[in-house]
């Protein structure tokens, strides 16, 4: 194999792919990357099992063939090469010879004839939607999943589909995200488990603007997502989803309408007074026009009123200020709408069309 390809180039190539580098597994390919120069294309590939990722890169061949590096190495590498065209050619010992000016390095490789390449998946089930949606979808939902593998289902978002609209929902135990997506057009109605790991992941890769579309097909066990010259697939997670709308409710006793950048800075300013070792709340004590935020800690304490706009009952309320603030955050609107039934039930926050609910369970408020 020989190519010359420009270092920008490459380095993109290379960051993109390294998302599905393996980090733990002691299995050598799985730590590597695949160069694969064919009469037509260079392609780069990693595969960790769990998720795999292949791109095209700009360059030119000179003679095919393919190789594979250690990923971490070879990144490392290619970062402290001069900004110029680096000729990446094999020998017979499968080594990797990089000449960039009047740099030559030699890297040890292996053929390749045994690397991991991503599985075929069938292009029948599939919805198109933008990059840029796509993106703001996950990052909008993708904290409030668990961490806990003992709750495998939970470490993955539900994507369901139905006609024109995509619902993403994401849950940890002590909060739910969702978000609605209107799509193009309509689709059969399809529901999957996508791990975190892998829309983590995606979110780092995608770049595409709202006019830049991606392709998303699915399978009983596999994901697909296609855009640019760019594939990744994942394994799905597998297993029921909860029954989320059997738990959100419309029904509620307080609702309060609030400046969402004035409440966000409030509880900002609370939250320095909070020990991770103690994970106390923060009170809301919701009076008439007013809305008393309260924190006691060994640190110290702070009270302030903040005006809202109020229906129905008067209510004192804890909450953990983390999981408010991560909805808050994930809210574009200028002033949200919250909803509460009583002091040990979830509040919910969201807007008229429902295109996004955010769940949070209280905490105790023990004087």
């Amino acid at each position: 194999m020989k190519i010359t390809c420009n270092k920008t180039s490459l380095m993109n190539g290379i960051n993109i792919v390294s998302k599905a580098v393996s980090t733990k597994s002691t299995m050598t390919n799985l730590q590597c990357i695949l160069i694969e120069a064919s009469l037509s294309d260079i392609r780069l590939i990693a595969n960790d099992i769990e998720i795999g990722i292949e791109t095209i890169i700009e360059g030119t061949i000179l003679e095919a063939g393919k190789v594979a590096i250690d990923a971490k190495f070879f990144s490392d590498i290619v970062r402290r090469l001069p900004d110029s065209d680096i000729t990446i050619e094999t020998n017979a010992n499968n080594q990797a010879i990089l000449h960039c000016e009047r740099n030559e390095t030699n890297i040890a490789g292996t053929s390749g004839d045994d690397f991991n390449y991503l599985p075929e998946i069938e292009k029948e089930k599939h919805i198109t939607i933008s990059q840029l949606a796509l993106k703001d979808v996950i990052q909008k939902t993708i904290f409030s999943i668990s961490d806990q593998e003992n709750t495998k289902i939970m470490t993955g978002e539900l994507f369901e589909i139905k006609g024109d609209e995509l619902r993403v929902i994401s849950l940890d135990g002590q909060r739910i995200s969702i978000r609605k997506v209107k799509l193009s057009e309509s689709y059969e109605p399809m529901k999957v488990i996508v791990p975190g790991k892998t829309l983590n992941e995606m979110t780092k890769i995608l770049n595409g603007g709202a006019d830049d579309k991606i392709n998303i097909y699915f399978t009983n066990k596999h994901i697909l997502f296609e855009f640019d010259n760019t594939k990744v697939v994942s394994r799905l997670l597998e297993g029921e989803f909860y029954k989320i709308d059997q738990i959100i409710t419309k029904d509620y006793e307080t609702k309060f309408k609030i400046n969402k950048k004035e409440f966000a800075s409030s509880i900002d300013r609370a939250s320095l007074f909070i020990k991770e070792s103690e994970k106390k709340p923060i009170i809301l004590n919701i009076q008439n026009s007013s809305m008393y935020m309260k924190i006691d800690s060994t640190i110290g304490s702070m009270n302030e009123e903040l005006e809202i706009k109020k229906e129905g009952n008067d209510i004192r309320i804890g909450f953990n200020p983390k999981f408010l603030m991560e909805a808050l955050r994930a809210i574009d609107d200028d002033e949200v709408d919250i909803y509460m039934v009583n002091p040990k039930y979830p509040c919910f926050i969201r807007d008229e069309e429902e295109s996004y609910i955010y769940m949070i369970l209280p905490v105790s408020t023990v004087a």
